[in-house]
């Protein structure tokens, strides 16, 4: 799935914010002067600017412009950062060397992970573990399922997400670092192909304290619902 131009404008955006290049205060450049810069339209910043604000990072102030928020708190925003690599989204977070690892192997369905399927048990599926750290901190962990035809998820027209502070398994535990009885910010998806088959089904692991706030998103086009107007930009999480 390629990234729209109106993610990689906030993303780079976002990096710049937190890493301190743009303090909190700071104005950004017109819409037009950064449409000029980056070759779309002043639509598509837009739109950049809309994701920007739902992470807690500007807010624009009207016949002023946009203006960095003075705290910048880390915002995940769902599902746009499914568009993105691991590598990419935490690269926009911070300035910090990220390293991201993956392992993956074939296994056995048990009866939990067939009846996420749609499988039988026993049918052989893929499992893959992701493993991502920030200057060596554990940020990061995910379990993803998938029938082994499947290779990855650009046939996906639904993502579900179902947020929750649990306690981890005993794997992301060890990864993350967690002390026993402590939660995380758990996150378990599902994608799923316009006939509604499940194509991935994934667990993710945060360390409680990395996100102030989920924002979760849906893109109402495919709907045929005409989106709402301007919407204000929200304050600051935490």
């Amino acid at each position: 799935m390629g990234e729209p131009a109106y993610v990689s404008i906030a993303g780079d955006y976002a990096r710049r914010i937190r890493t301190g290049a743009l303090p909190p205060g700071s104005r950004l450049p017109s819409l037009t002067d950064i449409a000029e810069r980056s070759g779309v339209s002043p639509i598509v910043v837009r739109q950049a600017v809309r994701l920007l604000a739902s992470q807690g990072l500007v807010r624009t102030v009207e016949r002023r412009g946009i203006f960095v928020t003075d705290r910048p708190n880390l915002i995940r925003v769902a599902p746009e950062r499914q568009l993105e690599s691991p590598e990419t989204t935490f690269g926009n977070e911070s300035d910090r060397e990220v390293r991201v690892e993956r392992d993956t192997e074939r296994i056995l369905a048990t009866e939990v992970l067939a009846s996420w399927l749609g499988l039988q048990i026993g049918e052989e599926i893929t499992h893959t573990v992701t493993r991502a750290s920030e200057d060596g901190r554990p940020i990061s962990i995910s379990d993803t399922y998938q029938p082994p035809e499947i290779e990855d998820t650009t046939a996906a027209r639904f993502l579900e997400e179902t947020l929750a502070d649990r306690l981890p398994t005993e794997t992301h535990a060890q990864w993350l670092g967690t002390p026993a009885g402590d939660l995380v910010k758990a996150v378990h998806q599902r994608f799923l192909d316009p006939e509604e088959r499940v194509l991935m089904v994934a667990d993710i692991s945060y360390p409680r304290d990395r996100y102030d706030g989920f924002v979760f998103r849906m893109n109402l086009d495919d709907w045929g619902i005409e989106p709402p107007g301007e919407p204000e930009a929200p304050h600051n999480a935490g």
